[in-house]
C-alpha cells in the first residue's frame, strides 16, 4: 500500500499566481484555514510574464475614462461574446484592486502630479494601464506574495495536483505529489479554488512557461465542470521569432503603446491597411495623426498598431503569407527610430536588458523581428459571474483558467486586473461555502488509492512509449492543425490524432525513481493535455465563422448565427466530450446602450447607474 501525507484545509487554492494568491488572501480574511499549492516556487508564477500593465479605468491620465468606457471596450474587443455581468463586475472593481495593491506596497509609475500613471494599450480608448515600467506582473506577484505570507498562508511548493477528489457530486479535495520527492499528498478541503493559469504548452510556439499545461481545465472537466469558449485562443502578435535564443519571448504591447510601429520587409507601416470596418473612424489614417495622438492630442485618433491583438496578429500573418514578411516569418517592430535611447531604457527597461543579454539585440538601435505566438486562452471553466462558482459544488475558478470575461478576444492589460478582481471574489465565496459545511473532512480512501495506482502505472510498463515524444507530437500537430488559422479538414484530422494520442498517453513508460523525474511528470501532464486539446478542437470545429481569437480559413467572416452563442464543452457520463451551443445571457437595455455607444461622450456618468 502506497503511503501518503494528508493535509486538512477549509479552502485549497491550486495555483500561486495573481488569482491564486488573491483568492488565498480573501479566504484568510474570511477566517478560513487556507492551503496553496503551486507546481513551481512562490514568486515564479507565469503572472510575472505580464509586463505592460493592469487595466483599470482610474482616469488618472484622461479624466474622461470611467468603468462604462472600459465596459464598452472590453465587450467590443471580445466580439460581444463576453458574459456582460462579469465585465461589469470587473470594470467597476478594477480601480479599487489597483489602489489596494498600492496600499499593500506596490510601487507604480507616477504621473507628474503624483497619481498612478497609465499607458496606452491595444483596444483601450484611453490610457488605462497602471504599470511598473515593463515588469508590472512581477510587482503584482511580489506584492501579493508578501501580503499572503504575512497573513500566514500554508504553501506547498513544487507540488503537482493529479486529480480532484469528489464525494456525493461535490469536490472535497485533491490528490497531488511533491515533484522533488515523488511523495503523494492528499489535501482534504471543504472548497477548492482552481487558479492554474493557461494552456499554451499544448502549442509548439508559445510565450507560456513550462507550468502552463492546461491542468485546471482538465481537472475541472473530469469532475463534471462545464468549459466555455474554448475555441478562442489568443496568439499575441508580437512574440520574438529571431534570434533563436529569444524565440517565443513576448514583446510587451507597451512597446507599441510607447510609439513602436510595425513594418514589413519593404519598410511599409502596414497596419494602416488593416483596420477592420468595425473600427473605422477610431484609428488614425496617417502617420502624422498617429504621432499627434501619441503626443497627447485629444482630437487625434489612435495609431493602428494599437488595434486588438487578434487583428494585429492576423495582419502580420497576412504580410508573411503575401511575401512581405521578415526573413524568419514575421514582421519588424521598430521603436529604435521613434524614441531616444534613454527614453526606451527608462520606459521599457526589461525589454532592453533581456534582449541585450539573451539575444545580443539592442532595441534602442535596431528593430525586433516579431510574429504571433500562443499567449492566452479566452475560454475556460464556466463560472458564476458574482462568485466564480462552477456547476460542481465546492469548486471555484479564477484567472486565466476561468472563462466568460474576455469573450472572443482579450484586451491587453485586462488579464492582471482580472486576476485580482476575480481571485478576490473566488476566495471570498469559497470561504463562505466552506463555513457552511459541517462535519469532519472526508475523502474516499478507495478513490485515493485508485488514483495513486493510475499515477504510478508508467513505472510498471517497460514496453510503453516515451512521454517526451508524445508531447512533442501533440504540440506540433496542435500548432499545425488548430493554430492561428484553422480549417475543417485539419481540425477533423487533429481530432483523429488526439484520439490516438489519448490512448497512447495511458501507455507511457518511465524509468528511475519518483524523485526529480521529469519523464514521470511529462507522462502525467500528457493525460491532461490531450483532454484539453480535444476541447479546443471540438469548439473550433463547431464555430463555423471567424471571430476574435478564432479564425477559420473556410469561414473567413463573422456569421450572425454565432454572434449570440457560447459553445459549452460538457462531459457525458461515459467520459466523452460534447459541444453544446447556448445563447448568451441577456444584457439589460441600459447596459446594451453603454456597450453599443458610438461616441465616447455618450458615456459620461449620466449614462447608466
Amino acid at each position: 500500500m502506497e503511503s501518503y501525507t494528508t493535509y486538512d484545509y477549509d479552502v485549497l487554492v491550486i495555483g500561486a499566481g495573481g488569482a491564486g494568491l488573491r483568492a488565498a488572501i480573501a479566504a484568510i480574511e474570511k477566517g478560513a484555514r487556507v492551503g496553496v499549492v503551486t507546481k513551481s516556487l512562490l514568486g515564479k508564477a507565469h503572472t510575472v510574464m505580464a509586463e505592460g500593465g493592469m487595466a483599470a479605468a482610474m482616469g488618472n491620465v484622461r479624466s474622461e475614462d470611467n468603468w462604462k468606457v472600459h465596459f464598452r471596450d472590453t465587450l467590443k474587443g471580445g466580439g460581444m461574446l463576453n458574459n456582460w455581468k462579469m465585465v461589469e463586475n470587473y470594470t467597476k472593481e478594477a480601480p479599487d484592486r489597483v489602489r489596494e495593491l498600492e496600499q499593500w506596497g506596490a510601487v507604480f509609475d507616477r504621473t507628474p502630479d503624483g497619481k498612478i500613471n497609465q499607458r496606452n494599450f491595444g483596444g483601450h480608448s484611453y490610457p488605462r494601464l497602471a504599470h511598473v515600467g515593463d515588469r508590472t506582473g512581477l510587482e503584482l506577484i511580489r506584492t501579493l506574495q508578501d501580503h499572503a505570507v504575512k497573513m500566514g498562508i500554508n504553501a506547498h511548493m513544487e507540488t503537482t495536483i493529479y486529480r480532484l477528489l469528489t464525494e456525493g457530486g461535490a469536490v472535497v479535495g485533491a490528490l497531488g505529489f511533491n515533484r522533488q520527492t515523488g511523495e503523494f499528498l492528499v489535501f482534504r478541503a471543504k472548497a477548492v479554488v482552481l487558479a492554474t493559469g493557461g494552456l499554451g504548452r499544448i502549442y509548439q510556439i508559445t510565450s507560456n512557461s513550462w507550468e502552463c499545461t492546461g491542468d485546471g481545465f482538465s481537472l475541472a472537466s473530469m469532475v463534471g465542470a462545464d468549459l466555455i469558449d474554448m475555441e478562442f485562443i489568443q496568439f499575441h502578435p508580437t512574440g520574438m521569432v529571431w534570434p533563436p535564443s529569444v524565440m517565443g519571448i513576448l514583446v510587451t504591447e507597451g512597446v507599441r503603446g510607447e510609439g513602436g510601429v510595425l513594418k514589413n520587409s519593404e519598410g511599409k507601416r502596414f497596419m494602416f491597411d488593416n483596420v477592420p470596418e468595425r473600427y473605422k473612424g477610431e484609428f488614425a489614417e496617417t502617420e502624422e495623426e498617429a504621432e499627434r495622438w501619441l503626443q497627447g492630442d485629444r482630437n487625434a485618433r489612435r495609431p493602428p498598431e494599437l488595434l486588438t491583438r487578434d487583428v494585429v496578429a492576423r495582419a502580420i500573418r497576412k504580410e508573411v503569407n503575401e511575401g512581405r514578411g521578415s526573413p524568419h516569418g514575421g514582421a519588424y517592430l521598430d521603436i529604435a527610430s521613434r524614441r531616444p535611447a534613454d527614453y526606451i531604457k527608462k520606459k521599457l527597461p526589461s525589454m532592453y536588458h533581456q534582449f541585450m543579454k539573451l539575444g545580443n539585440l539592442d532595441i534602442t538601435k535596431e528593430p525586433m523581428e516579431v510574429g504571433p505566438t500562443c499567449h492566452y486562452v479566452m475560454g475556460g471553466i464556466r463560472v458564476d459571474p458574482d462568485t466564480q462558482a462552477t456547476n460542481v459544488p465546492g469548486l471555484y475558478a479564477a484567472g486565466e483558467v476561468a472563462g466568460g470575461l474576455h469573450g472572443a478576444n482579450r484586451l491587453g492589460g485586462n488579464s492582471l486586473s482580472d486576476l485580482v478582481v476575480f481571485g478576490r471574489r473566488a476566495g471570498m465565496a469559497a470561504a463562505e461555502y466552506a463555513a457552511k459545511q459541517t462535519g469532519s473532512y472526508q475523502v474516499d480512501e478507495a478513490q485515493v488509492r485508485a488514483y495513486i495506482a493510475e499515477a504510478l502505472q508508467p513505472f510498471n510498463n517497460p514496453q510503453g512509449e516515451n512521454p517526451f515524444a508524445l508531447m512533442k507530437e501533440l504540440r506540433a500537430t496542435m500548432q499545425k492543425n488548430a493554430g492561428i488559422m484553422r480549417e475543417e479538414n485539419e481540425l477533423k484530422t487533429q481530432l483523429e490524432i488526439l484520439a490516438n494520442l489519448k490512448k497512447r498517453a495511458w501507455n507511457t513508460s518511465v524509468s528511475g525513481g519518483r524523485a526529480y523525474n521529469p519523464g514521470w511528470h511529462t507522462a502525467l501532464d500528457m493525460r491532461l493535455m490531450v483532454e484539453i486539446s480535444e476541447a479546443v478542437v471540438l469548439a473550433a470545429l463547431a464555430r463555423k465563422e471567424s471571430r476574435g481569437g478564432h479564425a477559420r480559413l473556410d469561414y473567413p467572416d463573422p456569421d450572425p448565427t454565432f454572434a449570440k452563442l457560447n459553445h459549452i464543452i460538457r462531459r457525458s457520463s461515459d467520459g466523452t466530450l460534447n459541444v453544446v451551443a447556448e445563447p448568451l445571457p441577456e444584457m439589460p437595455e441600459d447596459r446594451r446602450k453603454i456597450a453599443e455607444a458610438k461616441d465616447l461622450k455618450e458615456l459620461s456618468d449620466k449614462v447608466g447607474a
